[in-house]
């Protein structure tokens, strides 16, 4: 017995208007999703960064971000290289056996040239970011200093492999970020052989 519905024009709109509002409801949800996801600028603060030391000069540092920290490399001379043996009984952590560099850098320049390092210019105490002091025994920091970073919020030293001096509130070394050479004058920061950071 037929009550004059007509069941297959009602499944058909049941499943028209199903189909519509499926639709509407992605059209919808498309654009909350997106505004979710990171900007293409916020991708790019974390993705590797090159440095062309190129036009390096010994002794100088130069200064670029990624992930929104500063990160330097200093070209060091000669001399500022035998001033980081002179100093190991003045370090918290001379051999960098605390994990705040990559395997590679686990040695006596923590680096992987000796006259290149990288390191990523804030203070392992509170975040603030060190001067670089270049000089050699500065009469403010001691006889002992080298040459190295300062950092001025609460008085810790490093010295120019970003190793800590005793005595000072930093607790670590400063950190050295995942790198390496694409070429003879280009550092990729971010990344190394075992991938990116």
């Amino acid at each position: 017995m037929s009550d004059g519905v007509d069941h297959s024009k009602r499944r058909t709109l049941t499943i028209a208007a199903g189909a519509a509002g499926g639709v509407g409801a992605a059209f919808t949800a498309v654009p909350f999703v997106a505004s979710m996801l990171p900007s293409a600028k916020a991708q790019a603060a974390g993705a590797p960064v090159e440095i062309d030391i190129s036009r390096m000069e010994p002794g100088q540092r130069i200064t670029a971000e990624w992930r929104g920290k500063p990160v330097w490399v200093i070209r060091r001379t000669k001399e500022q290289l035998k001033g980081l043996d002179d100093i190991v009984p003045y370090l918290r952590d001379p051999n960098s056996e605390l994990p705040m560099q990559p395997d590679y850098a686990e040695n006596a320049y923590r680096s992987i040239r000796e006259e290149f390092v990288v390191l990523v210019g804030i203070c392992t105490h509170l975040g603030c970011s060190p001067t670089f002091r270049p000089e050699v025994i500065a009469a403010d920091l001691g006889e002992e200093w080298r040459g190295g970073f300062f950092c001025p919020c609460h008085g810790s030293k490093f010295d120019l492999a970003g190793r800590v001096f005793n005595g000072v509130p930093a607790p670590k070394n400063l950190e050295i970020p995942r790198h390496k050479f694409i070429s003879d004058t280009v550092i990729l920061v971010g990344a190394d052989d075992q991938g990116v950071a």
